[in-house]
């Protein structure tokens, strides 16, 4: 598998994605995203919702992983470089950081994490579309 790491960063083989995993927090993504859901739209709160499901399945590789919760961690932050609260274009940061990571990970996004995904987004969208929001990324 080719390394999907930008050539500037090379991680020490003794690192784990568990080092990593220590600035993502699973309570405060679901805090954020209720908190959210209806300002960042239904588009990035499946790409949260992808990356949170593949992120926990186990034959997703740790460097893959360590993208997730960078990403993720960032939707997080309460901080970002355009702030949240700025109608339009508060989310536009995250979402570019949410895609970025999807587009890092695709390959394992499987048809289950899809369906997991939208299972979860009803709780906030409860007229998604199944088809519709497959077929968004």
């Amino acid at each position: 598998m080719a390394n999907k790491f930008p050539d500037w960063f090379q991680p020490n083989k003794a690192t784990s994605y568990l080092d990593f995993r220590k600035y993502f927090n699973v309570d405060e993504l679901w805090r954020k995203v209720a908190k959210v859901a209806k300002a960042a739209g239904l588009k990035a709160i499946y790409a949260v919702l992808l990356l949170y499901y593949v992120s926990v399945d186990p034959g997703t590789p740790w460097k893959a992983k360590m993208i997730i919760y960078g990403a993720l961690g960032y939707f997080i932050l309460p901080v970002d470089f355009i702030p949240d609260t700025i109608p339009l274009v508060g989310f536009t940061d995250d979402m570019a950081a949410l895609t970025a990571a999807l587009k890092a990970v695709w390959e394992y996004i499987t048809p289950n994490i899809h369906d997991r995904a939208f299972q979860r987004l009803r709780t906030w969208f409860p007229d998604a579309n199944h088809d519709e929001v497959r077929n968004i990324f």
